[in-house]
């Protein structure tokens, strides 16, 4: 389980993102799909078409650090934006963690590793 200190900003991307970008990509996709500043201490989360993978962009102060996750099997429950046109959400760490330990952000129940939505 991965845990933030509770002032730290997350912001999740809607829409998903081809997961074979790294550095440069997550990066790049950070300043332009959400028009924040990745160097500014907030953790970008993406997740791939199928939602069955995620990876995080953070700077610490220092560089840069991209941390990914692949599922064996089910999705990850991903958040639905509140309007149309929406680029990102705005989670606290207690929902990230949730969600990438298999949360269902909706129910607030655990999803069964092998569900698919």
């Amino acid at each position: 389980m991965l845990s933030f200190p509770g002032s730290l900003k997350i912001y999740i991307a809607i829409e998903p993102l081809d997961m074979r970008k790294s550095f440069n990509g997550l990066y790049a996709a950070a300043q332009e799909k959400l028009n924040e500043d990745p160097q500014s201490g907030a953790i970008f989360a993406f997740t791939n078409k199928r939602k069955n993978r995620i990876k995080l962009l953070y700077y610490d102060g220092t560089g840069l650090w991209v941390l990914a996750k692949r599922l064996e099997q089910g999705t990850f429950s991903w958040p639905q934006p509140s309007s149309s046109g929406q680029a990102k959400l705005t989670l606290t760490p207690e929902a990230l963690g949730m969600l990438t330990d298999g949360i269902d952000l909706r129910d607030g129940c655990r999803r069964a590793w092998y569900e698919r939505e």
